[in-house]
């Protein structure tokens, strides 16, 4: 897959699936909590952040459950010790972290030792590297590789990340797609898209005047429903952040879906290098759920990129086990770890294997 942006010029930045536009707004108006920055790499700068991390995020489900159950009876101040400030590298609206193209991997982890020497946070987490991922050119996998072993051996703990998942587009249809599953997942897969018949969809482009004030506020509400419903809490984005990005036209779509008039979701895509990424989505309770709408949505997008000729439908990073189910295939990620205690470093490495629990639900 080639490189080159939208523009067909080369990016600044390696591993981008999405607009650069989206980490400079990331920047701009990051979520509640976050402070973002720009790290001194060589003569570049890398795009980073500091914010709390609850270190049980990612562990294996039946942990965090229990760990959850338990947190009401632990005192506040050792709380405390599960929440510490980190120091990211990388954006939490970008697939991968994006790395600076004409950074050495040791002008590049020099550089983030660095800048944690200065800063307070217990850790400090690269986060989603890609590794032989089918979704960038070989150029920069060999790059992210030679990172990985940079930061290694420099003392961070290499973590196996969450699973983005994508559908190559290699079917002429939508009952082409349908005939790769089972007669019984065929079956179900046609029972919730019936829902279609009572929703009407729209397409429109990022940067268009329907997004008023008024509208963006819409959307937004909705967003924050899905948030409220996630399971995991780690960044909220802002409303100045959407407005910004509904009214900037970089190849963006927003699937607006609608019930009787009534606006009850919508999907916000953006076609980069050939594929249609899906970034967020926004849905109102119970219509959507009762409309099948997370279906209706996955099949919307898989018929719009066979129609405009796209090779890739890019899913995210949520809800690996129904993305699975829909079909989707995955390429992983990787976390490189580095904590200012040397004691929290050995920890860190013996321990390691709770916290890569999207390799055992979609691996």
């Amino acid at each position: 897959m080639s490189m080159r942006d939208n523009d067909g010029k080369q990016p600044t930045v390696s591993n981008l699936l999405e607009p650069e536009e989206l980490a400079r707004f990331f920047l701009a108006f990051p979520p509640d909590g976050f402070e973002p920055l720009r790290i001194a790499c060589g003569d570049k700068t890398v795009y980073g952040f500091v914010s709390e991390f609850d270190i049980f995020t990612t562990v294996d489900g039946r942990l965090k459950k229990a760990c959850d159950k338990c947190v009401r009876f632990v005192p506040r101040f050792v709380l405390g010790l599960f929440r510490p400030k980190v120091l990211f590298v990388g954006t939490t609206v970008t697939e991968y972290a994006p790395f600076p193209s004409e950074v050495s991997p040791k002008e590049f982890a020099d550089g983030l030792l660095a800048q944690f020497s200065s800063k307070g946070p217990s850790f400090l987490i690269v986060k989603d590297i890609p590794l032989g991922s089918p979704l960038l050119s070989e150029h920069e996998n060999i790059r992210a590789s030679n990172i990985i072993e940079q930061l290694e051996a420099a003392g961070f703990t290499k973590l196996s990340g969450q699973a983005l998942s994508y559908v190559p587009v290699s079917f002429s249809s939508v009952e082409d797609y349908l005939q790769r599953f089972s007669r019984s997942r065929r079956k179900d897969f046609k029972r919730k898209l019936r829902a279609r018949s009572e929703l009407s969809v729209a397409e429109i482009k990022t940067g268009d005047a329907f997004f008023t004030d008024d509208n963006v506020d819409l959307l937004y509400s909705l967003y924050i429903n899905v948030y409220e419903h996630s399971y995991i809490h780690f960044d909220k984005l802002s409303r100045d952040f959407f407005a910004k990005v509904f009214r900037d036209s970089n190849d963006g779509i927003v699937f607006l879906y609608r019930n009787k008039d009534k606006i009850i979701g919508f999907n916000l895509c953006f076609i980069y290098r050939n594929a249609l990424v899906d970034k967020y989505v926004g849905f109102v309770y119970p219509d959507s759920l009762e409309l099948n709408l997370y279906f209706v949505s996955w099949f919307n997008n898989i018929e719009y990129c066979i129609k405009n000729g796209l090779k890739t439908y890019i899913a995210g990073w949520t809800d690996p086990e129904v993305k699975a189910y829909l079909g989707a295939e995955f390429t992983f990620t990787y976390h490189c770890v580095f904590a200012r205690s040397s004691l929290l470093r050995i920890v860190l490495q013996k321990s390691k294997g709770l916290f890569e629990s999207d390799r055992r639900i979609a691996g």
